[in-house]
């Protein structure tokens, strides 16, 4: 009896075989969560570069910043620097408002751009005011404070507008009408044609206190003319609470010579911070990795800089007249953010787009499947009707051929189920029919078993005959 066709292993399972994409299927999905993992760690780790207005050119403003550049090169940290040359602080502020850099060197009391916040102080400009005594021989200065500045003549360093403004708000803070006071202004470059100028009554200067070019004026104002006369300004106070941007602040005595002492004594004054400011909304994690950076390396850059002594942290009181950038104040205040707390929307963004594409590729595997699963069915269903036909085979040949046949559809089914065309429940539902198809096997086996020695016992053999021979002859013979 042939094999019954309802259990023939025909080219039906083909399309297992030409749809086992299941070791792909994985490997896409690892390539794109790996892709997307990299990406990400790739952008977050990305050191940020700032650009940085600065100017004027040579200056210890530029000297500084560059410096700072190289530091943070070598130190291989989370931002970097792209210093942009301009030839002043106004220049730099422009650029800032323009949006042309990320961070601009600027003294405070300049216009700034809207939401201009501090990130550092550079370092603290004092103003410095003094009149020639007058060489012997010749008359002596009348000039002992500022109130005298009245009709005089006096010579500011500095081109810009800043200087002069301030110079202003002093006088008329001290009683003098700033319509009657000659302001003759002079460039850093031509500061010994100033110093022999014999028509000017008073000096002043805007800088650091331990600036060479302020000390090295004083010096030769008195070898021209004299030993000066420093001029404190007695309403420092006053200025300070009517314009925030100022701050009463003391030269202390010696700070621009020691031998012979200048100032003799402490002078009251003004002080005007130079700040590093960026726009309010630029990113705070940035700005809190450049304030970090600025001040971890500030230490080295001083050994050979020694402005960079005088790099401060931001004034973060709610009530500045210059509040200092959120993430600047975070840093300064020890609130920064943990990585968590920057990139936890990232990490979840991350997880619900490899999500997204399990999901995808667990579908789209489904689908790819779907002829495999059909084919399961389509043999489960093929068995279970095979049952039928063994409780009609005739002999056990019959049999082996069908069991055989059954072999080939659980090969199928257990790789089916291995790549994951199945599942377990599937498989489960299959494995009762076949239990079903071998116990058919066994009882029908058993059946033919039996009807096969019947008809043996039926029909003598030629054994029988020789058996039963020798018995008859030996009866006989008694």
């Amino acid at each position: 009896m042939p094999v019954p066709s309802d259990l023939s292993v025909t080219g039906d399972a083909s399309p297992r075989r030409r749809n086992r994409l299941s070791p792909w299927l994985a490997l896409a999905s690892g390539l794109s969560a790996l892709t997307v993992a990299l990406a990400i760690a790739y952008w977050a780790w990305q050191p940020a570069t700032l650009r940085i207005a600065v100017g004027p050119p040579g200056s210890d403003d530029q000297m500084l910043v560059l410096a700072m550049a190289q530091a943070f090169d070598a130190k291989g940290g989370p931002v970097r620097l792209a210093p942009i040359e301009t030839d002043g602080t106004l220049q730099s502020l422009n650029l800032l408002g323009g949006g042309k850099t990320d961070l601009a060197v600027a003294r405070g009391d300049l216009e700034m751009p809207s939401e201009t916040s501090s990130v550092a102080i550079m370092r603290r400009n004092f103003v410095v005011m003094w009149a020639p005594s007058g060489r012997k021989g010749a008359g002596k200065s009348k000039v002992t404070e500022i109130a005298a500045l009245s009709g005089r003549r006096i010579g500011v360093v500095g081109l810009g507008d800043a200087n002069v403004t301030l110079l202003r708000v002093i006088l008329a803070e001290s009683g003098v009408n700033p319509q009657k006071v000659s302001v003759v202004q002079f460039g850093t470059d031509h500061i010994a044609e100033m110093t022999q100028d014999t028509t000017l009554d008073a000096f002043m200067m805007v800088g650091a206190l331990d600036a060479k070019v302020i000390a090295d004026t004083i010096a030769a104002t008195a070898r021209l003319r004299g030993e000066p006369k420093f001029l404190g300004v007695d309403v420092s106070d006053a200025i300070a609470e009517r314009h925030p941007l100022y701050e009463s602040e003391e030269i202390p005595a010696g700070a621009f010579a020691a031998s012979p002492q200048r100032p003799d004594d402490k002078i009251d004054t003004i002080a005007i911070n130079h700040l590093i400011v960026a726009p309010s909304w630029f990113s705070e994690d940035t700005v809190a990795a450049f304030t970090r950076e600025l001040f971890a390396v500030r230490q080295s850059l001083a050994k050979d800089l020694p402005t960079a002594r005088h790099i401060q942290k931001p004034d973060t009181d709610k009530d500045a007249a210059l509040p200092a950038h959120p993430g600047a104040a975070a840093y300064v205040d020890g609130n920064e953010r943990s990585f968590m707390d920057k990139y936890s929307d990232y990490i979840w963004g991350a997880v619900l787009l490899l999500s997204g594409l399990g999901s995808v590729a667990a579908w789209l595997r489904h689908y790819l499947r779907r002829e495999e699963r059909s084919l399961n069915a389509l043999h489960r269903d093929r068995l279970l009707t095979a049952i039928s036909s063994v409780r009609e085979a005739t002999s056990l040949d019959d049999l082996a051929a069908m069991q055989r046949a059954a072999d080939d559809i659980l090969r199928e089914t257990l790789a089916c189920h291995e790549d994951g065309a199945i599942e377990d429940g599937d498989l489960a539902a299959f494995s009762l029919v076949l239990a079903q198809f071998h116990q058919a096997i066994v009882d029908r086996r058993a059946v033919i078993g039996n009807a096969t020695k019947a008809d043996d016992a039926d029909l003598p053999t030629e054994r029988d005959g020789a058996v039963l021979q020798p018995f008859a002859i030996s009866t006989a013979a008694r």
